[in-house]
């Protein structure tokens, strides 16, 4: 008997690790997207001098009838991406990582200039207007979203 219980509880434990430790599944078709996403290009000429880095625009749109967090980023154009909100106080605009994005249910998240935006550094290769790059969102408790970013000159 003693070792039915020790083999069963040894199954359950297993099970448990493994639907633990399984990725996020959305019911049916329900998938969060990324819309109307956007990087914006630097300046360039002798005045620019951040060349390296770019930010990223646009929604996260969750349908879904669970939330959604984001605890990273990542994409094959770039050697670093990073959530990051800029926020003013005291009129001092100052920019800080975001470690955890939650997306409530059938709620979406806009990043757009001055505010909530995608932290892009390190390009691997020279970008140009009109070019497009992918940006994976990983998701707390596994999985993934992938987002399409168009590539645009800045407003002047």
């Amino acid at each position: 008997m003693r070792n039915r219980l020790e083999r069963f509880l040894s199954i359950a434990a297993l099970l448990c690790a493994v639907a633990c430790a399984a990725p996020t599944v959305y019911a049916g078709d329900c998938r969060p997207t990324v819309r109307e996403g956007w990087v914006r290009l630097p300046p360039t000429g002798p005045a620019a001098k951040t060349a390296a880095i770019m930010a990223g625009y646009g929604r996260i749109v969750n349908t879904c009838a669970m939330p959604v967090v984001i605890v990273g980023a990542s994409s094959p154009s770039f050697g670093s991406v990073m959530l990051h909100e800029t926020r003013t106080a005291d009129g001092v605009s100052k920019m800080r990582h975001v470690p955890e994005l939650r997306v409530a249910p059938d709620g979406s998240v806009t990043f757009r200039p001055g505010g909530l935006h995608v932290m892009l550094t390190k390009p691997r290769a020279p970008l140009k207007p009109g070019s497009r790059i992918v940006v994976e969102f990983a998701l707390k408790g596994g999985g993934s979203l992938l987002g399409e970013f168009e590539v645009r000159k800045p407003e002047i």
